[in-house]
């Protein structure tokens, strides 16, 4: 009997992406980089910046192995045969998280993910298969280093690919509902909306042997005056690469801002970017994909409306919206 396919040999395995790393070091070009040998990069990192959450040890395939205090997670130590996947130790509350994981190995395979979904997402359901688990289901909301975004099983075009380097920003605002994506601290778009009281929770996946990714930022702020206030500020300067000195405020103030918000302050819209999308694509939690016209940090006005009864009851949302919203047929 013939043994079973494994990631590692799988003829059909793209070859690793390289290019799109955060940082210049001398590796991130080189077709043959070592699988977790040599130095690690530390680019974009900050050893000082106090985690909201890490990955947790109780929710965790059998093929995923956790270190650096519960921040790195590396999939598939020996060979692969399936898809391993992880869920952070913190439930998403109401207000605005922003998380970046890095990915700290060759990036390549079937796949390998970053999103989110709630606690009904069965993290061992692809053990023994290769395949894209997140977004498989309606549960979960899926970025694959391909750049096709993923739910209810249903894979569009979204983002530029990643690979080893490269940084994912996340952006969950519970408030409006959005879940937005960022790659190496540039807005790529918003990816879901209508994600309005869910529990939600981060997630990663990887059908890779011997890959692995880093969560080496996560921050959570209530949805505040002072939130806002930052965010309409990074918009009116979206070039400016220190909005906060720009602005001129009180030391004491300043510092507040920087330790509270500063991940406002560090990601960029990016605007004409090669690669990016003309529009972001959303995929809503009851909608079908539908473009967005809307850039990074922009939010509806006023409070967001409350969902109606099912996906062809429009009578609870605003008339101009309604005219707005287009439908895959």
């Amino acid at each position: 009997m013939a043994p079973a396919p494994t990631e590692a040999a799988a003829p059909s395995s793209p070859a690793p992406v390289l290019g799109e790393s955060f940082c210049q070091c001398a590796w991130a070009d080189e077709p043959n980089a070592a699988f977790g040998t040599g130095a690690d990069c530390l680019c974009g990192e900050d050893d000082d910046d106090d985690l909201d959450w890490v990955w947790d040890e109780h929710a965790k395939s059998s093929g995923a192995v956790l270190s650096c205090d519960d921040r790195k997670v590396s999939f598939h130590s020996d060979y692969s045969c399936g898809t391993a996947a992880v869920r952070g130790a913190r439930e998403l509350a109401e207000g605005q998280h922003f998380w970046e994981v890095k990915m700290t190995s060759p990036v390549y395979g079937t796949d390998m993910m970053v999103g989110i979904g709630t606690a009904e997402v069965n993290l061992e359901k692809f053990k023994y298969n290769f395949g894209s688990l997140l977004g498989h289901d309606e549960d979960s909301w899926g970025l694959s280093y391909t750049g096709l975004l993923q739910h209810k099983g249903e894979k569009v075009s979204f983002s530029p690919r990643f690979g080893q380097g490269s940084i994912i920003g996340l952006h969950l605002d519970t408030w409006h509902g959005t879940l937005t994506i960022y790659k190496n601290r540039r807005c790529v778009g918003v990816a879901a909306t209508r994600l309005q009281n869910k529990k939600l929770y981060p997630m990663l996946c990887s059908t890779a042997a011997k890959s692995s990714m880093k969560v080496i930022r996560a921050c959570y702020a209530p949805t505040s005056l002072q939130y806002l206030c930052c965010a309409r500020f990074r918009r009116m300067l979206p070039s400016c690469p220190d909005v906060l000195s720009a602005l001129e405020l009180p030391a004491g103030l300043l510092a507040l801002l920087r330790r509270r918000l500063g991940w406002v302050f560090s990601v960029t819209r990016a605007e004409g970017d090669a690669g990016r999308p003309s529009g972001p694509v959303v995929l809503g939690a009851r909608d079908s994909p539908a473009p967005l016209s809307e850039p990074c940090f922009e939010s509806p006005r006023g409070p967001p409306t409350p969902l109606g009864g099912g996906d062809d009851d429009e009578s609870s949302e605003p008339e101009d919206y309604r005219r707005k919203r287009c439908r895959w047929t």
